[in-house]
């Protein structure tokens, strides 16, 4: 299958980089350490690693592929490649509509959580205003109850993120990766450095990766494979229109091992970079988001160079985070451009106006509209508010669901011998390898997840 389009990456490298930075995200940089460090650790680490090997790179092909091969966002991508295999593109395109609707609305509520990390910064900058550790965890919380401060910090994160994407491949996303990536890198190792010696770094090691098989069961290997399967974010259309700008010239293969294991590299450096400063200043390591917002910034504030490492630890933040909503706003762009012939800046004009006030209800969901409750009504939806109703339908049944469509349709309606002559395996053994594990291990695998999470 021939790719659709002439714009693509300027090198291998660049692509990697830019997958890379889709992938890592606020989650990265405090979920999977913390849920290493309860699970098990070492033991943890081993099975999240076979999950990544036997689910999360197979999905990854799978949808680089379709990305490659359909040349373009992700409706047209699968109907592309559908029609070519004497599929019906309309049905199979409603595949590509789901991922990409998950994507956008997904940036529509992470804006608003990336804004909480410019404007703290700030407050970093100014030292927490001198507070006591008590009053730096309380600002947090005063933060979230002013509508009017999460909205202008939404705004200007929705902002960056639609000029960057709005300045198209080249101009926009690959410069914005090749200087936030290596950046994001480099403050990371800074970062665990000042932790090393500021922090207790030995019981941060043995907190990481002591194994304890004893706290391995099946309730953690399904923890391993939603991890697994969500920290690549795989099946929000993001990685399919990546895909779509990848040369032939580009192994896909070899792609999906680099970008899952610098995820996974990534995801164990921030544990080193965050639990030894927990530990070191006797704080809680299970204290969830609130790590990040409350817990730390109380250490920082009290530590030598606080108030520079704490500036650079929330930069980093934010590099992250603009990283992985302009993979999550570039199908939308790409779409809109080949579907309507938009002008990619009216598009982000237009979409991107709308995710700013879809985001609105994830700001009034932590203050004027913390007891509104639109599906209370229903038992699995009690208590949830605007923004926890988005949150649930994208990554607990949308996503899922996508990834599962999607390994079964290029496992069992794409004549294995196109796959093979597109995606170079060591063998013939290794591909029918990964064949029978999109056609048969991702599915189940996925639908354990999407049923125990329903």
């Amino acid at each position: 299958m021939a790719q659709a389009s002439g714009n693509t990456w300027s090198s291998g490298f660049t692509f990697v980089l830019a997958a890379v930075g889709a992938a890592v995200g606020l989650g990265n940089i405090w979920k999977f350490p913390y849920i290493v460090g309860v699970s098990g650790g070492g033991a943890f680490v081993l099975i999240y690693l076979g999950c990544v090997l036997f689910i999360a790179i197979p999905i990854l092909i799978t949808e680089l592929w379709i990305g490659r091969a359909g040349g373009h966002s992700p409706p047209i991508a699968m109907a592309n490649v559908a029609k070519q295999a004497g599929l019906s593109p309309t049905r199979w395109s409603m595949v590509g509509y789901m991922a990409m609707i998950v994507g956008y609305f997904i940036a529509t509520y992470y804006s608003v959580i990336a804004g909480w990390t410019l404007a703290y910064i700030f407050k970093a900058g100014s030292g927490f205003g001198d507070a006591e550790p008590a009053a730096v965890a309380a600002q947090f919380d005063s933060m979230l109850a002013d509508p009017y401060a999460l909205t202008f910090w939404h705004t200007v994160f929705m902002v960056i993120a639609l000029l960057i994407v709005g300045r198209g491949l080249k101009g926009g996303i690959e410069k914005a990766v090749t200087v936030l990536m290596p950046a994001l890198f480099a403050m990371l190792l800074l970062m665990i450095g000042y932790a090393a010696v500021e922090g207790d770094f030995g019981q941060a090691i043995s907190f990481l990766f002591s194994a304890d098989f004893s706290k391995i069961d099946g309730a953690t290997v399904l923890v391993a494979i939603g991890q697994a399967f969500f920290s690549i974010s795989v099946a929000m259309g993001l990685l399919m229109t990546y895909g779509s700008y990848v040369p032939k010239s580009v192994s896909l293969t070899k792609s999906a091992l680099v970008i899952a294991g610098a995820d996974t590299l990534v995801a164990l450096l921030a544990g080193l970079m965050i639990f030894p400063l927990v530990f070191g200043n006797n704080l809680d390591p299970g204290s969830g988001p609130g790590l990040i917002f409350q817990t730390l910034p109380a250490a920082f504030a009290g530590m030598p160079g606080g108030v520079v490492f704490g500036v650079i630890f929330f930069i980093l933040l934010a590099f992250a985070a603009v990283t992985s909503i302009i993979a999550l706003i570039e199908p939308i762009a790409r779409f809109a451009e080949g579907k309507w012939n938009m002008k990619r800046g009216n598009a982000l004009l237009i979409f991107g106006t709308l995710a700013w006030a879809i985001g609105l209800l994830t700001v009034f969901s932590f203050n004027i509209w913390s007891d509104v409750h639109p599906l209370g009504q229903f038992k699995v939806f009690e208590g949830k508010t605007p923004f926890d109703l988005i949150d649930y339908f994208t990554a607990n049944l949308m996503m899922p669901l996508g990834g599962i469509l999607m390994a079964l349709f290029v496992g069992w309606r794409i004549k294995p011998k196109v796959l093979a002559d597109d995606l170079p395996f060591m063998n013939a053994a290794v591909f029918n390898a990964w064949l029978w594990m999109i056609r048969v291990v991702v599915p189940l695998a996925i639908l354990w997840v999407l049923y125990t999470s329903i």
